[in-house]
């Protein structure tokens, strides 16, 4: 998911230069194979991992429930981490707590772009049903003709600065090309502070019609890619954007965010390298269950 291939004609054609080729129509493109990693071709450097971080919050819940030491949480993800680059936030929709590790950090968003653009347009005056069928496709299935269909027609890059503004982002950009909407960037942050906006500022029939596409997510996105991993893998209540992005030869970008048990909005940004798809799978899937064991998520 993204909408930009790193295609090395070394590795196709003669062995010799990498080149970059945009294709506007399309998010990431899986190939049938494993390349070797080029370290020169790895588009982002893994940053050095940074301490859990969590704000003052009420002992207890608006509900009366105890409060969940976010912070222990997050350590036991960036544990089961290991190498992984990861950008980790988790919100407590109760409390306002939160805690995150490289959590201010950008991350290439691949789709997860897509819940900005859908903020936009359901805010616009009049919302065709053309358009509501292009969003459902969007965010459900994560289609990303129908992600194109909405970038071109209702200003996508603008609508990037529009949300970011409106709910309070400060490391959400643009992407420098702007046929490339998986290279929206944001950090864990702004993804959780994205989805506290939605459930919160949003009036009621945004809100709903966003979490109604999210819980309708299926296993196979629309370009066949398994979404069924990190917290839609959890087997947790749970409504989740996924997001993958090949860098050709040999980085995923691999993203999950979403909110568990109604109550706590997580954002797990990673990038993977030299790793097959299954690995970097099972490697989010890992960091997920580590970090949902402290959580009630009943």
């Amino acid at each position: 998911m993204g909408k930009r291939w790193w295609v090395t004609l070394s590795a196709l054609l003669l062995g010799i230069a990498a080149v970059l080729l945009p294709h506007h129509a399309s998010e990431a493109t899986k190939v049938g194979f494993t390349p070797e990693p080029t370290a020169a071709e790895e588009p982002r450097a893994a940053a050095p991992r940074t301490s859990a971080t969590t704000t003052t919050a009420p002992t207890t819940t608006t509900t009366g429930a105890p409060a969940v030491d976010l912070t222990a949480a997050v350590d036991k993800a960036v544990a089961a981490a290991g190498d992984v680059d990861l950008g980790l936030a988790v919100l407590d929709l109760d409390t306002g707590a939160v805690a995150g590790s490289q959590a201010a950090a950008p991350f290439h968003t691949a789709s997860l772009s897509k819940l900005l653009v859908a903020v936009d347009v359901l805010g616009e005056s009049a919302v065709s049903d053309s358009d509501r069928d292009l969003l459902t496709r969007a965010l459900s299935r994560s289609d990303d003709e129908a992600m194109n269909a909405l970038w071109d027609e209702h200003d996508g890059m603008g609508a990037v600065g529009r949300v970011a503004a409106r709910a309070g982002l400060t490391a959400t950009s643009a992407p420098a090309d702007p046929t490339q909407w998986g290279d929206v960037e944001m950090s864990a942050d702004d993804v959780v502070a994205l989805y506290h906006y939605i459930l919160t500022d949003l009036p009621a029939d945004q809100r709903d019609f966003i979490v109604t596409a999210l819980r309708e997510a299926p296993a196979t996105a629309a370009d066949g890619f398994d979404q069924a991993f990190g917290l839609l893998g959890a087997g947790a209540d749970t409504y989740a954007k996924q997001g993958w992005m090949w860098y050709l030869p040999a980085t995923l970008y691999l993203h999950s965010s979403g909110v568990v048990a109604d109550r706590f909005a997580v954002a797990m940004l990673s990038i993977h390298t030299g790793q097959t798809e299954q690995v970097a799978k099972d490697d989010l899937d890992s960091i997920t269950q580590a970090l949902l064991a402290d959580l009630p998520t009943g």
